[in-house]
């Protein structure tokens, strides 16, 4: 970092990629808004509205991105768009009176929005894959291995390790396929104009059919375009986008959360991995924690207060635009995609280091497991004769009274008490 002595967000050196990071910077966001620049004008060029020259001038000068320049006019002029315009006008002598023309500052900034947002996808949807693979790995590894199930954080019956992964991945996979799903469906905003109607677009492609020079627009950037927009593309759609994001959170939000529990030394079934060097506590050098756990959960659970900002942004855009959206989205948007992008990662190095406790899970099924046989108990005592009810009331006693002992430290004795018991004969 350059700049020690002012605030730093977290998300620009401590949390997701390089490539995220990237991805969501000033720099790519200007880069952006000039190759939508270029491409309208080549477009324009095509119908004659503007010169080759014009259009080779721009394209020379598309990557010399001056944000020093652009952040001095903006100060003069209160607008970012209209700003970079001016920058990439004084580059650009032959072409520069050109650039913007029939736009609106949302044809450039939504269009490259959606840009950037369709490539953070994939960012995401590979990641995710990573995740589902480690998983699937690990669920063939520890298929057979029994292991205490728990409802309501008490024992219940025994499960296997890897059917209990198959549930974080069976959830992670609906999340991969909404993933693809809102890329796929994700659209940018076109040719559009001030309020939506492409009024400046009729007037500069005079007779020509706005549907075909769209078309041939899309073609440019690659990407779809909404049919109907107001001054922006539908607010909605990053409702929908955001609240997928949320939803892979919550998916490894539980998984996260559910290793922290069994890492307690109390259960110590599994634990995520521990560093050599890694220092558990500054003040307690036994210590263990579920740091990389925590952190998931940590951010997982900002990141699900999002899609309630990206509603009302929604919900609150007023006729055909209002403003009172901008600021809140330079946080949101990239914000929520890195911190998918962290919480992916993370997922990932503790899957591959997942400490399994075998010793552990066995002493466990020893003091649990006879609890739970008693359910089949029961129904081999009714299909043999027996009242249901009477049947459950004894096996309740004899359950509590070996609760009791397991609760002292002893051995379950349930086997031996219902072996012992005459009623059970």
């Amino acid at each position: 970092m350059d700049v020690y002595d002012q605030y730093q967000s977290p998300y620009s050196w401590r949390y997701g990629s390089i490539a995220m990071r990237k991805l969501w910077s000033e720099l790519a966001k200007r880069r952006l808004w000039r190759r939508i620049w270029v491409a309208l004008a080549e477009i324009q060029s095509e119908y004659g509205i503007v010169t080759q020259e014009q259009v080779a001038d721009l394209q020379a000068h598309i990557d010399q991105i001056d944000i020093d320049r652009a952040l001095e006019i903006e100060a003069e002029t209160h607008h970012d768009v209209m700003a970079e315009v001016l920058v990439f006008a004084e580059q650009c002598q032959v072409g520069g009176g050109i650039i913007h023309l029939g736009m609106t500052s949302m044809d450039v900034v939504d269009n490259a929005e959606a840009l950037r947002i369709r490539d953070a996808l994939q960012l995401v949807i590979n990641q995710t894959a990573s995740v589902l693979l480690e998983l699937c790995q690990l669920i063939e590894k520890w298929s057979d291995t029994p292991i205490m199930g728990y409802t309501h954080l008490q024992p219940a019956e025994p499960t296997t390790l890897g059917y209990r992964l198959a549930l974080y991945t069976q959830d992670l996979y609906e999340d991969w396929r909404h993933l693809q799903n809102i890329r796929g469906s994700f659209r940018a905003k076109g040719l559009k104009g001030a309020v939506g109607t492409r009024a400046s677009y009729k007037e500069l492609f005079a007779g020509q059919d706005l549907d075909v020079v769209e078309e041939r627009f899309s073609a440019h950037l690659g990407i779809k375009f909404a049919d109907v927009t107001s001054q922006t593309y539908p607010r909605k759609q990053e409702y929908d986008l955001i609240s997928t994001l949320a939803g892979v959170g919550a998916t490894l939000y539980k998984l996260a959360f559910d290793i922290r529990f069994l890492q307690t030394p109390s259960i110590g079934e599994v634990a995520e991995p521990f560093r050599t060097r890694q220092v558990g506590s500054s003040a307690m050098p036994f210590k263990r924690n579920p740091i990389q756990s925590e952190k998931i959960d940590s951010l997982a659970r900002l990141l699900a207060q999002f899609p309630r900002v990206a509603w009302d942004n929604a919900a609150h855009s007023l006729l055909e635009r209002t403003l009172d959206d901008s600021g809140n989205r330079r946080t949101i948007l990239p914000e929520s995609f890195l911190i998918v992008d962290e919480l992916l990662s993370v997922s990932v190095d503790i899957l591959m280091g997942l400490e399994v406790n075998s010793a552990a899970i066995e002493r466990n099924l020893a003091i649990y497991a006879p609890f739970a046989a008693q359910e089949a108990l029961l129904m081999t005592l009714v299909k043999a004769g027996a009242d249901r009810q009477e049947m459950h009331a004894i096996l309740r006693k004899h359950a509590l009274a070996a609760w009791e002992a397991v609760q002292r430290g002893e051995t379950n004795p349930l086997n031996q008490i219902l072996m012992n018991d005459p009623q059970l004969q």
